[in-house]
């Protein structure tokens, strides 16, 4: 495949956790009018717990991108719909942890078009601790990082990780040879985004788009009451107002030149 250069700079946006139908109507939402606002070019959600929380299935991953996303990635929960595991096969524009078995559904990295035509690749990865996924990212993250490199000058990827270290670590591990490396998994934006010393733009979480009034997306009395009983319960989705956390990375060359955090509050359905 040949690789088109930018030649200009160009906005990256990348929408944190999107979280059942609060998130999902959200998000679909606000998009149209940030992007045109914002001079988007490309956008990337993670939709892992799209369908109700827990996974994501062929139809809703279609209005994600119907709505304006370009690459969807994912996470721990990706088979949790076994609907959705032939769309993983056939469809480009949704991602699984590379690091899970090669014979699991779906692939870890895609290289899709901007609004320009340049190519940008994205790279999904688990995190190995406390999250099972049965490979250090760290043991195959070089392989995928010179694919994508032979395929498009922009490299965005999404680590989906418990630990801070090991995010941290991966970033710097990344510095100079990607174009962002953006912690998902635990829903809270974390407030240390900036451009690392070789151009790679940085943040160990992006954070959620779900519901404000949760905890992590999940009503709070069935948390709290889990916490306090240490008895299982059936999870369901929080519903009211919505917080959005989003990631804008301007980028030059390959290399980011700015990394701004956004949290906005929006209306819930």
């Amino acid at each position: 495949m040949r690789r088109r250069w930018y030649t200009e700079t160009m906005q990256i946006l990348f929408i944190g956790d999107v979280f059942g139908q609060p998130g999902r109507d959200a998000l679909l939402h606000w998009l149209p009018d940030f992007k045109e606002e914002s001079g988007v070019d490309f956008v990337i959600a993670n939709g892992e717990n799209a369908a109700n929380g827990a996974g994501i299935t062929s139809k809703l991953a279609l209005k994600l991108l119907d709505g304006g996303v370009d690459v969807i990635t994912t996470g721990n929960h990706v088979y949790r719909q076994k609907e959705v595991y032939g769309f993983l096969n056939v469809d480009e524009r949704i991602v699984r942890p590379a690091n899970y078995p090669a014979r699991s559904p779906g692939r870890g990295l895609t290289v899709r078009p901007a609004t320009d035509g340049s190519e940008v690749a994205v790279i999904n990865l688990a995190g190995e601790l406390f999250m099972n996924s049965g490979m250090s990212p760290f043991r195959l993250v070089d392989r995928l990082v010179d694919e994508a490199a032979e395929l498009a000058e922009a490299i965005v990827v999404d680590l989906h990780a418990e630990a801070t270290s090991e995010k941290v670590a991966m970033g710097h591990y990344l510095d100079g040879r990607v174009t962002a490396l953006l912690g998902t998994h635990t829903h809270v934006q974390t407030s240390d985004a900036r451009v690392l010393p070789g151009g790679t733009a940085y943040v160990t979480d992006v954070g959620m788009t779900g519901p404000l009034e949760s905890v992590i997306g999940v009503r709070t009395d069935i948390i709290v009451q889990r916490f306090l009983t240490e008895l299982p319960a059936q999870f369901a989705v929080a519903e009211g107002s919505v917080r959005l956390n989003a990631a804008l990375i301007t980028q030059e060359g390959g290399r980011a030149t700015g990394i701004e955090t956004i949290e906005e509050i929006l209306p819930g359905g």
